[in-house]
């Protein structure tokens, strides 16, 4: 049968012979065996540079006194597993060995690899080698200093993109002007963003506040700072409630920091009865007085002042004016000193023998009118 004739089974061998020589890209099937083979082969050295090499390069760095080394290591971690997949790229395009205009692209993509790698490897540093920085605190804030690193992060984001994009051909120089002109249009459009960035750029140069403060803005919010952004600052009100501020409002606002007091103020007016006689407002004066300054939890001149005196004469009540200041400034602690020197304050009055007053009136009613007859109304007819 012709089928089965000689010239056919070597027609049948001649098309194997050109499947495997040419079945990829007229790569032989063999080399993209080898190429396979390669990229498995540095698949597992990943998982060895994963495990041992990093492991070790910790217990180094264990026995050292700081640990930034550790986050440096940590943060180089991903950067350093990219390498096996740079050379398996590499030498499985050298194994296929592939046209020019192929072998072109291989090389884009593996110097893409390189500098995704290296750039990679640089903003994930920034964050622990910012700790360095903490050492300038009474230069750069914690904020100021968050600022830092997320702009240097941004940057690197920014030239790595550019590096890209050179490497595969494509030319910067003209889309940066074109997105020079696109910009001067969102600035025309976006002004209010650029006045909040600078905002909270003074923000932060003036240290009005921090994260963790206590501030109140009057009219716009009251609550503690938790990040100072680039355009807005995040305030949780006391009822846990997040408020987004614009940084403007808080740069063009006066803004009280409570978290920056050194004391924390009691100003009372306690009202006693008309009928307290001299020695007895003495007496409360000076056992109030006293009752303070000899209290571990209040401050005393000349670090701050301290006011017992009879200060008015009210319409219902003599004023005992008493102004004075507690060294600690944590609310919950200073709600129980105020407690404290309320029980005192009742004791000190009632001791003297005086009472508080309260809003009253007196009706004084000369005489009353004698006895006259009724007044005689005459039915409606």
């Amino acid at each position: 049968m012709e089928f089965f004739q000689s010239d056919s089974w070597l027609e049948i061998w001649h098309l194997t012979v050109e499947v495997w020589q040419t079945a990829f890209l007229g790569v032989s099937v063999g080399r993209v065996l080898a190429a396979m083979f390669i990229i498995v082969l540095f698949l597992i050295l990943r998982h060895f540079i994963s495990r041992v090499l990093i492991g070790r390069l910790y217990g180094f760095a264990k026995r050292t006194k700081t640990a930034i080394d550790e986050r440096v290591i940590e943060a180089l971690r991903r950067p350093m597993e990219m390498v096996p997949i740079i050379l398996a790229v590499f030498f499985a395009a050298q194994a296929l060995q592939l046209d020019p205009a192929y072998m072109a692209v291989a090389n884009n993509l593996v110097q893409s690899l390189i500098a995704v790698a290296i750039f990679w490897g640089i903003y994930n540093v920034a964050v622990p080698v910012s700790g360095l920085l903490t050492q300038l605190g009474t230069v750069l804030t914690s904020a100021m200093l968050d600022w830092l690193v997320r702009a240097i992060r941004a940057m690197v984001v920014f030239v790595g993109g550019i590096s890209v994009l050179e490497i595969w051909g494509i030319q910067v120089a003209p889309l940066l002007a074109g997105l020079g002109l696109f910009g001067v249009a969102v600035a025309l459009g976006a002004q209010d963003l650029f006045k909040n960035l600078i905002a909270g750029m003074l923000i932060l140069i003036e240290k009005r506040f921090k994260s963790g403060d206590w501030i109140r803005v009057d009219g716009i919010v009251e609550g503690v700072v938790e990040r100072v952004g680039f355009r807005s600052t995040r305030v949780r009100r006391f009822d846990k409630a997040p408020v987004q501020v614009p940084n403007t409002n808080l740069s063009d606002n006066p803004v009280t920091n409570f978290s920056e007091m050194t004391h924390r103020r009691i100003y009372w007016v306690i009202g006693v009865e008309y009928r307290t006689t001299i020695d007895q407002l003495k007496q409360i004066r000076d056992g109030i007085e006293k009752y303070v300054a000899d209290s571990e939890d209040y401050a005393l001149p000349p670090e701050v002042p301290l006011f017992v005196r009879v200060d008015s004469f009210q319409s219902s009540s003599i004023d005992i004016m008493l102004y004075c200041f507690t060294k600690t400034t944590m609310w919950g602690e200073w709600l129980r000193i105020k407690e404290e020197l309320t029980y005192a304050v009742k004791d000190i009055v009632e001791g003297a023998g005086a009472g508080f007053a309260f809003p009253s009136q007196s009706i004084y009613v000369e005489q009353f009118p004698g006895e006259r007859p009724d007044i005689f109304v005459p039915p409606a007819t």
